[in-house]
């Protein structure tokens, strides 16, 4: 199983990026897919989550902010981050079951 993430870079305040992971290796469709991110010194935290039905979930500092999306035909899941601010600044990591992908790196100026 692979997954690869993409989508990362730097953006100002106020900015969006948007955010893939493409999954190979494994049946994608009846999984639950998350997003994940880590910042400088602090612990892993969970940023979306989307079930195998369609329903989402997210972290009360992202809510309103970011999307989480699946296309299962590209097996591929995507995070939209609007209104970025400086603490989200991570490295954010996509997760299905125990694999994980790489991490990009978003980073946000003020």
């Amino acid at each position: 199983v692979q997954l690869q993430a993409s989508g990362g870079g730097l953006v100002q305040a106020g900015g969006s990026l948007r955010l893939s992971c493409a999954a190979s290796g494994i049946i994608f469709s009846p999984k639950d897919l998350s997003w994940y991110r880590q910042a400088p010194g602090k612990e892993r935290e969970v940023v979306a989550t989307i079930t195998s039905s369609g329903s989402t979930v997210y972290a009360d500092s992202v809510k309103g902010r970011f999307t989480i999306s699946r296309d299962n035909a590209k097996n591929t899941v995507y995070l939209q981050m609007n209104s970025l601010k400086p603490e989200d600044t991570a490295v954010y990591y996509c997760r299905i079951l125990r694999y994980w992908g790489q991490g990009t790196l978003v980073t946000v100026s003020s």
